[in-house]
């Protein structure tokens, strides 16, 4: 069972308001989390519109946690150094697959 970071709608009526949570990937949108690692207002300006915990949102990613899109939007604009990190890692780990392909095609062209 694989962890997603995603958006829990709260509020009321016409005025939501998300938080930003990880849960198992079989929940519901608004079930039961493991852990809140920010919120989202989307009525709101200024710094009260979004904060993001970017440590835990680092900490789970490096543990194999995936993103859903809107959370990868709002993480990279309030916290774009790890989302850099992320893209790197991500980046490094395709260069290493790549790698191995070759390798694999160079031994049966040998064979």
């Amino acid at each position: 069972m694989t962890l997603k970071i995603r958006l829990r709608k709260q509020g009321r009526t016409n005025r939501p308001f998300y938080r930003l949570v990880l849960v198992p990937d079989v929940t519901k949108r608004d079930g039961a989390y493991v852990e809140s690692l920010g919120w989202y207002n989307p009525f709101a300006e200024g710094d009260q519109r979004l904060l993001v915990n970017a440590n835990r949102v680092q900490h789970w990613l490096n543990n194999g946690a995936q993103m859903t899109e809107k959370a990868k939007h709002l993480v990279a604009e309030a916290a774009p150094e790890v989302m850099k990190t992320y893209t790197q890692q991500a980046c490094a780990k395709k260069m290493k697959e790549a790698a191995k392909r070759r390798e694999r095609r160079k031994k049966a062209k040998a064979a």
